[in-house]
């Protein structure tokens, strides 16, 4: 059985499975002009934290945590046993697999896609937008790729479009401008290789 605090607010197009937790402060469903009338699904064993807002039209598996205060918008998929820490922003029309965890204050924009288990430390911002403020910014839009069990370290930048590839580490601070292939270790601004990982 759910629990849900008398302070949430859960819209009608809301769909909730077995045992989640939806603390105080929380809405879910919100309702915005680009997903008018969708529903969205909230997977079994989930915990929704205090303040935690989330709009229509959102695909959320099983043993979800958000941390308080996140902001979740509408049109996206979130796999089983993800997990987005406190005041995090995810756009709509993402795409984030399963086992993926988003540490505090971490930025992810329109058409992003996290992989299975990728780690976002805090304060990690993704971009999409390559020319802000153009008047064809918004359609030109292209959010990160990183790929399976990539780490990018705490208060690292990724910019539009980039690809990160798999198993690869992005050191704190990393500011990365250009793809890095698979399992190479990148640090600096601008991102540099400075080896390949140590499985």
């Amino acid at each position: 059985m759910s629990k849900i605090a008398p302070t949430a607010i859960v819209y009608s197009n809301v769909n909730i499975g077995n045992d989640v937790i939806i603390e105080d402060h929380c809405i879910i469903g919100i309702e915005t002009p680009n997903a008018k009338n969708k529903v969205t699904n909230i997977g079994s064993g989930s915990i929704i934290r205090a303040g935690t807002f989330i709009y229509q039209g959102n695909e959320i598996g099983k043993n979800f945590q958000s941390g308080n205060k996140v902001n979740i918008r509408e049109d996206n998929i979130i796999e089983d046993n993800v997990s987005v820490g406190t005041l995090s922003v995810i756009e709509h029309n993402t795409k984030i697999c399963k086992g993926t965890r988003i540490h505090s204050q971490v930025f992810i924009p329109e058409f992003s896609l996290l992989e299975e288990n990728s780690w976002l430390g805090p304060n990690v911002v993704l971009t999409n937008a390559k020319y802000p403020k153009h008047r064809d910014a918004k359609m030109n839009l292209d959010g990160p790729k990183i790929r399976t069990n990539v780490k990018i370290g705490a208060n690292s930048t990724i910019l539009p479009g980039i690809e990160i590839g798999t198993g690869s580490l992005i050191g704190a601070g990393s500011v990365i401008t250009k793809n890095v292939k698979d399992g190479e270790v990148i640090a600096g601004n601008p991102g540099k290789k400075i080896k390949n990982v140590d499985y």
